[in-house]
């Protein structure tokens, strides 16, 4: 055991020494290895980011809710003829849905009104998104206030003049100041605020911006918007989430049950509404994570091998360089699995130190790419640093074999001489 450690010892002095006596040699050498696995382990990092933060933003909304909307997400958006004729998702559907589906815990329903401008005094914020929505909302959409709470029982079956702001309307609005108990005017009519939001933020996936909508009761939206519009584009969902221990696709089938009946649909007839779920995306991003990953192969394989390449070229000039040395070595006794071992950890030495290099700058990409974006946060996970070090090891080997093996074989009189 002693020999093995101390060979491994002298392998990385002569690595070390190598380097330090031939510094732009070894630079340009373990260049492509720094760049292939910043390349790779780059790549991996970045996917791997995005899906922790895009998976991060759907769990919030539930993978267990079903969306019922008059437009697939899934489906071609050039098929809107067929959209086209199907009728609004309505109150009648969120009724059905709450009273007749058992295997929903929970049904909520929302119809967007449009765009509003709010004011309070001199100040106002523009483009703020009303939301007509359930009382059961809040708790299906797991809201957290700022300030305030939601609707009271009374304020919403009366359709009271309340509303809740999102974060950014009602920093636009009021500032610093408290706006609970606060009224603003939002297009003539006076809404009393009982509520704020939590801040977001931002987010790579956003199925609702939070931060900049008006909550106000159905049925004061039904006071003051026409919510029967047949517009093919219209914002209005049924959310139903599914009991425990219920699956999606048992809930799924209940709902297209009671929907099919109450919209008096013939056995032949395809359904006239659409149940989305945020797998639906999850799928589709998994797919172009995949081709992402793929893509930092291509691109990193490439400089991996010149990389690869340029060691085995060092390790053949460092053979070369200490042909003497070898041959002296192998005259005194030494094995020839010894002289192999020397030169294949020496190599093995030079690419960890560049796939340190690459992750390193891996590291500094990530952490820059960061503090621009408040998206989402990149990081180099324990598990892309592991595999980059074991892409240097793998590296190292097939880099130093043949030196190694060339090294190992010599003839220690000829060697001697040379």
């Amino acid at each position: 055991m002693g020999i093995f450690l101390r060979i491994i010892y002298e392998s990385i002095v002569q690595a070390l020494g190598q380097l330090n006596s031939n510094r732009l040699r070894s630079f340009l050498s373990l260049l492509g290895i720094t760049i292939g696995i910043f390349c790779i382990i780059g790549v991996f990092s970045a996917v791997d980011s995005l899906e922790d933060n895009v998976k991060g933003s759907l769990a919030k909304l539930g993978d267990d809710v079903i969306y019922i909307q008059k437009i697939s997400w899934s489906d071609n958006p050039d098929n809107w003829f067929k959209y086209l004729r199907r009728p609004s998702v309505d109150y009648e559907d969120y009724e059905i849905v709450k009273s007749k589906v058992k295997s929903a815990q929970l049904a909520a329903f929302y119809v967007g009104i449009g765009q509003r401008t709010v004011k309070y005094m001199k100040s106002s914020a523009d483009r703020a998104y009303m939301l007509g929505v359930t009382s059961e909302f809040a708790e299906m959409f797991k809201l957290n206030f700022d300030r305030g709470r939601f609707f009271s029982p009374n304020e919403y079956y009366y359709g009271a003049n309340k509303c809740v702001l999102g974060f950014k309307v009602a920093e636009a609005v009021f500032g610093s100041l408290d706006p609970i108990g606060k009224s603003v005017k939002i297009n003539g009519r006076r809404y009393e605020v009982v509520g704020v939001l939590e801040k977001a933020g931002e987010s790579i996936i956003n199925v609702m911006n939070f931060d900049e909508v008006i909550l106000v009761s159905y049925e004061l939206a039904r006071k003051i918007a026409n919510l029967k519009s047949s517009d093919l584009f219209q914002d209005a969902s049924v959310c139903a989430k599914a009991g425990e221990g219920v699956s999606v696709v048992q809930m799924k089938d209940e709902i297209i049950g009671k929907l099919r009946s109450h919209r008096r649909l013939k056995p032949k007839q395809d359904d006239n509404f659409s149940l989305n779920q945020l797998s639906i995306i999850t799928n589709f991003l998994s797919g172009f994570f995949n081709v992402l990953n793929i893509l930092g192969i291509f691109i990193g394989g490439f400089a991996i091998l010149v990389g690869m390449f340029s060691v085995a070229n060092i390790m053949f000039v460092s053979v070369k360089e200490r042909t003497r040395l070898i041959g002296i070595k192998k005259a005194l006794g030494a094995k020839r699995y010894i002289i192999l071992l020397e030169f294949l950890i020496e190599s093995i030495v030079l690419c960890i130190l560049g796939g340190i290099t690459g992750l390193l700058l891996v590291m500094a990409a990530m952490a820059g790419l960061s503090q621009m974006s408040d998206s989402f946060q990149l990081y180099l996970s324990v598990n892309n640093a592991t595999l980059g070090i074991v892409l240097s090891t793998v590296i190292g080997v097939l880099a130093g074999m043949i030196p190694a093996m060339q090294a190992s074989r010599m003839d220690p009189v000829d060697a001697m001489r040379k």
